[in-house]
């Protein structure tokens, strides 16, 4: 006999199961172009350069110059301007990475690119324009600091003063793979909530 405390055992089992193959497919950082489960479009490559390419802008503590975008900045510099009131935090992952991995405090959230699929927003330009008022700066997070160059470069493109958030909010992966061990928003331990 079928028991309803083995049917919501199942039930587990398979959002389990959804769960890990978004973070499997979604999240890699190969890009993958269709299995049996899901028709996904090959991810859009964004280059950012390394560290030591930056050059820190001496009219702007704390800002590092970039090509296409007003430039990066660190996390902690970020989270003064938010708490200052002088820029607006977007976090530009998907709803399921927020939902599934953390949120910030006080983020906007407007997806660059939606889950499943990982297909474009559509509404991406509205959604911003309307987040942003005209007289504050633009802050993009993403994961790892690579989806929100694209939003930045956007933004821009849009008549925003976009600053893109370096390291993400789980930063790069260590030599295990595993993320927020050597930066981002986590690592650095400033605000965040489950989603």
């Amino acid at each position: 006999m079928v028991s309803q405390r083995n049917i919501e055992s199942a039930g587990m089992v398979i959002r389990m199961t959804r769960v890990f193959i978004f973070f499997k497919i979604a999240l890699s950082p190969v890009p993958v172009q269709s299995n049996r489960f899901f028709k996904m479009k090959p991810l859009q490559s964004v280059t950012v350069p390394s560290q030591e390419t930056f050059c820190a802008d001496p009219n702007r503590p704390g800002v590092q110059t970039a090509a296409g975008y007003a430039g990066d900045i660190s996390c902690q510099l970020a989270w003064v301007w938010v708490q200052s009131g002088e820029a607006v935090l977007v976090d530009v992952r998907t709803d399921a990475e927020r939902a599934w991995v953390g949120v910030v405090p006080q983020a906007v959230a407007v997806a660059w690119k939606q889950w499943p699929g990982m297909i474009s927003n559509a509404s991406f330009d509205a959604e911003l324009l309307a987040a942003v008022p005209a007289d504050k700066k633009l802050m993009l997070l993403c994961r790892s600091g690579v989806r929100s160059v694209a939003a930045a470069r956007r933004a821009t493109e849009l008549g925003l003063q976009a600053y893109n958030i370096l390291e993400g909010f789980e930063g790069d992966p260590d030599e295990s793979g595993q993320r927020s061990r050597r930066g981002g928003w986590r690592f650095q331990g400033l605000p965040w909530h489950q989603g």
